[in-house]
């Protein structure tokens, strides 16, 4: 019986953790179990999950694992490669050749989002993501609200309306502020709004989404089908953005997109993050009858050192066309791993979100 038998975790630009794990067999598994920020914390966990439970352990029993260690993106990777199928199909099987995926604009303090927008459309990209501000007080200005819609409305009349602009409020919104900013922005129409309020005050979406028509998403900073539950519930949300790094891997997000399909509610997952997450995630997408698009950043160039496409031995896995990506059909995830390059980019990496403040010196959410 094939076992687990070594493991190695690799930081690496520009913010990302990478776990390899290896069985007895010779069968290597890749994951990236990282919340952005805090790598030194989550490399913690994963020391001590993989030393104290997962060594010596059968890979293929990756359920038992789940409810066990609550994570599983290299044990996928493992199964796919030791059967010979890619995880889609041990999931079920593809209900999709290729999935549409969408390209961030503008930053987090929302700029030049205008000529940002029309190189990404005619890079061939179908829809855009922007951050509607960025920090805002709980009761702001007209002015800012004004401001807010000037961009989007910029956007609209640049692109027209055959692309699709979503609009991240980040979490950085109170609520009285979303009802005002989801009103003001409803003309421009977005394909949705997303996070209107942190999710620490879910219960106030019921009331912000009586104030729009728009779509409401949100989910990157929800954790396990138990909390989606709640949203399903009173079926406010649209659209879940769920992300497999952050929310139990993809045992847990496949959960989560069947539970968000008999609510009749999209899922597009959330993945900032490098190609490994990437790959996890349009396994997830491919199987998954509402997944309605996917966040990627692999196009963005993070410095001069750091291209994110150069940790794969195959980058044109992820070519872009006509706006969407092809499922990958490889073994596992379907994607290769360049080693050499991942050993060599490995180090200390200390990346870390940033602090911003209100004018009054108080912390603004980032």
């Amino acid at each position: 019986m094939s076992r687990v038998v070594d493991y190695d975790l690799y930081e690496v630009p520009p913010r990302w953790l990478f776990l390899r794990l290896e069985t007895s067999d010779g069968v290597v598994g890749w994951g990236e179990p990282v919340v952005e920020g805090r790598a030194h914390t989550v490399r913690a966990a994963v020391e001590e999950l993989v030393e104290t439970y997962l060594l010596g352990t059968d890979p293929s029993r990756i359920e038992d694992h789940w409810q066990t260690m609550y994570r599983g993106q290299a044990l996928w990777d493992i199964k796919g490669k030791q059967l010979g199928a890619s995880v889609h199909q041990l999931l079920g099987g593809a209900a999709r050749d290729r999935i549409r995926v969408y390209q961030w604009i503008g930053g987090d303090r929302p700029s030049e989002v205008t000529e940002q927008a029309n190189e990404k459309v005619d890079a061939g990209f179908t829809a855009l993501k922007m951050n509607a501000t960025a920090e805002i007080e709980r009761i702001d200005t007209p002015v800012t609200v004004e401001a807010a819609a000037t961009r989007l409305e910029q956007v609209r009349k640049a692109v027209g309306n055959d692309v699709d602009i979503g609009v991240d409020f980040h979490g950085r919104v109170s609520k009285s502020m979303a009802k005002r900013l989801a009103k003001a922005l409803e003309p421009h129409e977005p394909m949705f709004l997303e996070e209107p309020v942190l999710p620490e005050h879910n219960d106030a979406l019921p009331e912000i989404a009586c104030h729009t028509t728009t779509p409401i998403a949100t989910g990157e900073r929800m954790f396990s089908r138990w909390e989606f539950k709640a949203v399903f519930e009173d079926g406010t949300v649209d659209v879940i953005q769920p992300d497999v790094s952050h929310a139990g891997g993809i045992t847990e997000v496949k959960k989560i997109a069947d539970m968000a399909e008999s609510y009749d509610v999209a899922m597009a997952p959330h993945c900032p993050l490098g190609p490994i997450a990437l790959a996890s995630c349009i396994q997830v997408d491919a199987c998954s009858p509402n997944a309605l698009i996917q966040e990627q950043s692999l196009d963005i160039h993070y410095n001069e050192t750091s291209d994110v496409l150069d940790y794969l031995a195959d980058p044109s896995v992820f070519e872009y066309r006509d706006g969407y990506v092809d499922i990958p059909d490889g073994q596992g995830l379907g994607v290769d791993i360049d080693v050499e390059h991942v050993r060599a980019k490995a180090g200390d990496v200390d990346w870390h979100n940033p602090v911003w403040r209100h004018e009054d010196g108080s912390v603004a959410e980032w």
